[in-house]
């Protein structure tokens, strides 16, 4: 797969703001808080079109990048603090350059603490900062708040200080910052992405490689992200437990296929002739990331010859897997599917992001798009009581530093 240039992060060009109300707030904000003018990066949440709980397991991910940006405003120091407020948190946090460790304490700061950590570690040496912080991306609804968060702050810090860094590096460092701090062990496609998006288009990553290549989404389709309102408790132990299995499954099965290194190696032929090495739960588990992997492959072919109806089909064998197989997806998730897929107009549907609540993603058709929109609340409302948030959006541009106007 062929990437493209990678753009220094702090020298990027300034991108078109999709929220220029917010970015307005934002600049105010700042001045009243600090004073001054800042400096405005931007980074994407994203949603993840197919290929779900492959990134740990080296395998192939699906993302596009949203036009659902976390801003974050940036004025030097003088000395080597951090003050941070943020605007959704409605919460300040002063930060000592010098005396950041590793570690988590469960406040929403441990991403902005972890990214400036994290870097300061990898002998980046930060400049202090005032930071004020405004986000779109709404929060624990599987569209990768962290990541938006960690990336926008990442450009932020390096911008300030005037520090070089390539896109793929700072998605790895993101990651790392929320290994580290925020203790939750992620791959690295939510980092990736925000970092390396580009509007219209899906990406194809191989997580082991990283190479990657972009996919037209057509025109006349639309992303709907349609967040039922319901996450559930366990989201990140489920999480957490869901990597253990894989791992646990990955060891059984290198004893009899030494040449394995993850799941992503294991063919679906070969997971049948040693089912009997593996409880039924990890077989299940184990069976999910095999045929997500080989859904994802076949679904950058539909991209690529513009076969929309087979993208669907495999949207609604990825959900049915997620549902059954992987067990990540919940009554809530499944009505959303339901209801958007006897809509005219949706191609496909199926759950995104982690799972246990959160969001499905549709493609749905530009023309039918808003009546889909209307039905769907109702339907959904009409049928758990939840007003659900539905979004229209458009695969968009990656992190980047905000024009000035």
């Amino acid at each position: 797969m062929k990437g493209i240039d990678t753009s220094r992060v702090d020298t990027v060009a300034p991108t078109k703001c999709l929220g220029a109300a917010e970015v307005g707030e934002l600049r105010a904000l700042f001045a009243e808080l600090y004073g001054g003018l800042p400096t405005i990066y931007r980074a994407p949440g994203r949603v993840n079109l197919i290929g779900e709980h492959t990134d740990y397991n080296d395998g192939f991910v699906m993302p596009a990048a949203l036009n659902l940006y976390t801003y974050v405003a940036a004025g030097p120091r003088q000395d080597r603090r951090l003050r941070v407020y943020s605007q959704n948190m409605g919460e300040m946090c002063d930060l000592d350059l010098d005396l950041i460790r590793p570690g988590k304490s469960g406040r929403w700061s441990d991403y902005v603490r972890g990214v400036a950590g994290v870097l300061e570690s990898s002998e980046y040496q930060l400049r202090g900062a005032d930071l004020a912080i405004m986000s779109q991306v709404p929060l624990g609804s599987g569209l990768s708040s962290s990541a938006a968060l960690e990336v926008a702050t990442a450009s932020a810090l390096l911008g300030n200080s005037e520090i070089s860094v390539d896109p793929t590096t700072v998605a790895k460092l993101c990651q790392k910052a929320e290994h580290v701090y925020a203790e939750m062990r992620c791959g690295i496609m939510d980092q990736f992405i925000s970092c390396h998006g580009r509007a219209g288009h899906a990406l194809m990553l191989d997580c082991r490689s990283l190479e990657f290549k972009f996919l037209p989404v057509p025109s006349h389709v639309r992303l709907m992200v349609c967040n039922t309102m319901v996450k559930h408790e366990h989201a990140s132990g489920g999480y957490n437990t869901r990597r253990r299995e894989c791992e646990e499954g990955w060891r059984a099965l290198a004893q009899v296929l030494p040449g394995i290194h993850a799941l992503r190696d294991v063919t679906l032929a070969e997971l049948e002739q040693n089912l009997d090495r593996l409880s039924p739960v990890i077989y299940k588990r184990v069976r999910h990331v095999v045929t997500e992997n080989d859904r994802v492959k076949k679904a950058a072919n539909a991209l690529e010859t513009g076969d929309i109806a087979e993208f669907g089909r495999l949207m609604a064998n990825s959900h049915h897997s997620l549902r059954d197989d992987y067990e990540v997806s919940t009554t809530e998730l499944n009505l959303m599917v339901e209801l958007a897929t006897s809509q005219e107009g949706v191609y496909g549907a199926r759950m995104t992001g982690g799972g246990f609540g959160g969001c499905t993603i549709s493609l749905v058709d530009a023309a039918h798009a808003e009546k889909v929109q209307q039905r769907l609340e109702q339907n959904y409302k009409a049928r758990t009581g939840l007003k659900p948030t539905i979004l229209i959006c458009e695969a968009s541009d990656g992190a980047g530093a905000v024009a000035e106007k």
